[in-house]
């Protein structure tokens, strides 16, 4: 079983960023698992604008597109800004749009049969509110939600602490982190031996 991140930080590598730390967190339970992981950095490659496969033009969507179908379970870690998830983000999701009528062989579309999840940090309340954005587009893609399938940590309004400069992981964090794995594996587990049938 393999899990890929998107880290839909702003900042491209090595500025550190707080969504990459929760993520890297997820991985590490979903690595316990004895599941193989992979993380990316949008923000470190050229994803153009559109809702097609390939753009063109050295458009570096094309390679994150095959990791997106190699994997078992997806992620997306996203900051919020301005209460939604970043435009990275948006742009992710706006890149999978373009599978979400496409079918493999089998007749299923792409994504069934793919579970995801969403890791969300920010320094202000929202965290509901975007990945409840982010979930019913990769819903709407034909990825699967575990239960509990986000984690997330905000702190209070108008402060300045990120969530990587915490000396400690907070409880309900490593908890929130901890499920998500879990059902998620376990779910991805579910639809590998038993998959969607064909629309």
């Amino acid at each position: 079983m393999r899990a890929l991140s998107l880290v839909c930080t702003l900042n491209s590598s090595p500025t550190a960023s707080s969504s990459q730390a929760l993520s890297d967190q997820v991985m590490a339970e979903f690595d316990k698992l004895g599941v193989g992981t992979e993380t990316v950095r949008v923000a470190d490659h050229d994803v153009h604008s559109g809702v097609a496969a390939d753009l063109g033009n050295g458009d570096a969507w094309p390679a994150l597109r095959e990791k997106v179908l190699a994997a078992d379970i997806l992620l997306i870690a996203t900051p919020i800004w301005l209460g939604h998830p970043s435009s990275v983000c948006q742009r992710v999701l706006e890149r999978l749009n373009a599978d979400m009528s496409e079918t493999g062989d089998d007749g299923r579309p792409l994504m069934y049969g793919k579970v995801a999840a969403v890791a969300v940090v920010g320094n202000e309340d929202g965290a509901h509110k975007v990945s409840a954005d982010v979930f019913q587009g990769l819903n709407d893609i034909g990825f699967t939600l575990a239960a509990n399938a986000v984690t997330y940590w905000v702190g209070e309004a108008k402060h300045g602490t990120d969530y990587q400069d915490l000396d400690e992981t907070p409880d309900s964090v490593s908890s929130a982190t901890h499920a998500l794995a879990v059902n998620a594996h376990h779910l991805a587990e579910l639809l590998g031996r038993t998959p969607y049938p064909a629309p």
